[in-house]
């Protein structure tokens, strides 16, 4: 960048800036937006999906195609950048991309080496291919290291800013968390559009892997928003799709014009393309930006509304209805990508185990879904008689195996140790253990993964057996709260589900003793639920929650259970995230700590 040069014209920046737009608005360039769903590391299959999309758009007469960050190797990768082979497949998959550029443009996302031997080995960049040719490689200024992020582990920031020329216009080329340092505590120093304007672009383009949490789709809409007009510019945003393990990717990407209206919404939860005339997307009058905000639904309870309302935001149905597509999306990409096929899950006649049985078969069709009822002792006939009714409802196959002679085995085992002492929490998890041991044979002899049924609530609370209810392979519900879980069980019925009525209006029970209640050992659930909220999306101490209206006793012994059970999180399988603080990669305690314990 020339900031002499800059400072040197005549005029004001913002006046060569109206004649850049309106010059701009005669410059014919169609874009086709491409979402897709990748897979971290399968080269192959994700090369050939560039392709397939770039054949499409020369179809339709694109001039340029626009995919994602990182389409080439899939996001996240982690360690695997830390593989010299891995980086040479990448630009083996660049080099093939680039070969069928001799029409349309291709702007993709893939790692790039930095050969200056200070600093990282690697950028993540967005590259510009076309004719055949590296037009421009565009490096990542941002790397966020929050929540589930962690790239300046691997990649080194950009030190140097340019527009890329393109078909006569001027594009300002960023990669997703670039645009996102607005508002009045930005978390970097640098906004790289800030030193990309002063070279006059005419367009933004932002290519992201922006993971979904059911609030995020708002914040995104307001920060493309925002940054058409705080620049002036219209912007193309593409966002991937997909479940990489525990993050969901939900698409939705968007187009603005320069008067920061939205244009194109491509849709959620599932591959999809738009096809775009950027001259479409100069708006403006005189060099005036009409702002027209877009409103929160107003049937939607906002999230930093009235904090004694937390629940009913929670559980308001908009956010249900998201979350119950990235659930599905999770659990198909989760087998799909892996090469599984099918799925058990010990069905208690419960709650959680209803709900994670219904999504199950929702995802993968329930013939390839085996639920598994194992009563003991304790476990009500109603119960028995609740997992029978929805797996017949659900089309699933089923198996009863009482547990109550392997029970009295392990008791009879035990006793020469155990003695004459009363019966405790050692016994109540015997039952849950052999629950999963069961579970886990059957798994191992016919091929199934065994999908977790553990809620938020449970998890936080240190509520749940370790290698008994708490194994798996995978972790459906464990970003749901309680409340949330029921929600998403009438919205699943109001779907054409047939989760049990009993199912949902009983009191929930572990039934590991008699007359068994969760209340026995936890707060009603929309209290406890509020706290935890508070204590982990919110990261509120103590007195800040209790100033939200909580009695300080409940306060107290919440967070001490919260903090006290990170042992057992520790061990837990993948969880899908479905909020913006999920247990599991993007939530890092120290086990051994004395913090409100």
């Amino acid at each position: 960048m020339h900031w002499a040069m800059v400072s040197g014209c005549k005029g004001s920046l913002a006046a060569r800036m109206r004649d850049v737009a309106r010059n701009a608005e005669f410059r014919p360039m169609k874009v086709f937006l491409s979402q897709q769903n990748y897979h971290v590391g399968n080269f192959e299959a994700n090369t050939a999906r560039i392709l397939e999309a770039l054949r499409q758009a020369e179809e339709m007469g694109a001039d340029l195609a626009v995919f994602t960050e990182l389409s080439v190797c899939g996001y996240p990768p982690r360690d695997f950048l830390e593989f010299g082979d891995f980086i040479r497949r990448c630009e083996e998959a660049v080099d093939e991309i680039r070969r069928h550029t001799s029409k349309v443009a291709a702007i993709i996302g893939a790692p790039a080496r930095n050969p200056d031997p200070l600093g990282k080995d690697l950028f993540n960049a967005a590259w510009l291919l076309h004719e055949g040719e590296v037009k421009a490689v565009v490096h990542k200024t941002l790397l966020p290291t929050y929540d589930v992020f962690d790239e300046y582990r691997y990649f080194e920031p950009a030190f140097s800013w340019s527009v890329v020329p393109f078909k006569g216009h001027r594009i300002a080329l960023t990669v997703c968390e670039d645009i996102w340092n607005l508002g009045d505590n930005p978390l970097y120093r640098i906004c790289p559009m800030d030193r990309l304007i002063a070279q006059e672009p005419d367009l933004m383009v932002n290519i992201s892997a922006s993971p979904f949490d059911y609030d995020h789709d708002d914040d995104r809409k307001e920060v493309v928003r925002r940054n058409v007009l705080k620049y002036g510019l219209p912007m193309l945003y593409t966002n991937a799709v997909g479940s990489q393990t525990e993050i969901v990717f939900d698409g939705g990407s968007l187009v603005y014009d320069d008067a920061g209206r939205l244009v194109h919404e491509l849709a959620y939860f599932r591959e999809d393309s738009a096809m775009v005339d950027v001259s479409t997307l100069f708006v403006r009058k005189q060099g005036t930006v009409v702002e027209e905000p877009q409103p929160r639904d107003p049937a939607r309870p906002v999230r930093n509304g009235d904090p004694s309302r937390i629940i009913e935001y929670l559980t308001g149905e908009h956010n249900i209805a998201q979350i119950h597509e990235a659930l599905l999306l999770g659990i198909r990409d989760y087998f799909g990508k892996m090469g599984f096929r099918r799925a058990i899950l010990g069905s208690s006649g419960g709650i959680d185990s209803a709900v994670t049985l219904a999504l199950a078969c929702e995802a993968l069709g329930p013939e390839h879904v085996r639920a598994v009822l194992m009563p003991s002792p304790f476990s009500s006939s109603h119960s028995v008689d609740d997992a029978v009714a929805l797996s017949r409802g659900l089309g699933n196959p089923y198996d009863i195996i009482p547990i109550e002679g392997p029970y009295e085995a392990m008791l009879q085992a035990l006793s020469p140790v155990f003695g004459d002492m009363p019966f405790g929490i050692a016994e109540e998890n015997v039952q849950s253990r052999i629950r999963g041991n069961l579970l886990m044979a059957i798994a191992n002899k016919f091929g199934y993964i065994l999908l977790n049924t553990s809620n938020k609530s449970e998890l936080a609370t240190g509520y749940g057996t370790l290698y008994g209810d708490m194994a798996g392979g995978l972790s459906v519900l464990g970003d749901l709260y309680k409340t949330q879980v029921y929600a998403l069980a009438q919205h699943i019925n109001r779907g054409g589900g047939c989760i049990p009525r009993n199912i949902l209006e009983k009191a929930p029970s572990a039934e590991l003793r008699p007359n068994q209640k969760d209340s026995d050992s936890l707060p009603d659930y929309p209290s406890l639920d509020r706290v935890l909220h508070h204590y982990i999306e919110g990261r509120m101490g103590p007195s800040e929650i209790v100033a939200t209206g909580v009695d300080a006793g409940l306060v107290e012994r919440v967070l001490r259970m919260v903090n006290a059970n990170e042992y057992k999180r520790n061990q837990f399988c993948p969880v899908i995230r479905v909020s913006g603080k999920a247990f599991g990669v993007g939530r890092r305690l120290p086990i051994v700590a004395r913090y409100l314990v």
